[in-house]
C-alpha cells in the first residue's frame, strides 16, 4: 500500500484505538493522536496483564503512555482494534 493510503487511513482514526505492524514484524498497539505526512504519532497501549487472553504477544519499545512516531511508509499492515466493555 502507499504512504498516501496509510496516511488517509490513519487520519480518519485519530482518536481510535489501532494495532500497526511494521515492515520488521513489530506491532504497536494504541491511540492515533497525530498524523503528518511521514509519521503517524500512537499513544501506546498497557501491556497485557496476567492470564490476559486476546491475541498474540505484543512487543512494547518504550514505555507505557510514551507517544511513539512510526514511519508510514514503514507501515505493513493495520487494523483497528475494537473495545470489550
Amino acid at each position: 500500500m502507499s504512504v498516501d493510503y496509510y496516511y488517509k487511513l490513519c487520519h480518519d482514526h485519530i482518536g481510535q484505538e489501532v494495532e500497526i505492524r511494521d515492515h520488521h514484524g513489530k506491532v504497536y498497539v494504541g491511540t492515533i493522536e497525530k498524523v503528518d505526512r511521514e509519521h503517524v504519532y500512537l499513544r501506546q497501549a498497557p501491556a497485557p496483564g496476567p492470564g490476559h487472553s486476546g491475541p498474540g504477544v505484543f512487543f512494547f519499545p518504550l514505555a507505557v503512555g510514551a507517544l511513539v512516531a512510526i514511519p508510514l511508509i514503514g507501515i505493513a499492515g493495520f487494523r483497528r482494534r475494537r473495545r470489550f466493555y
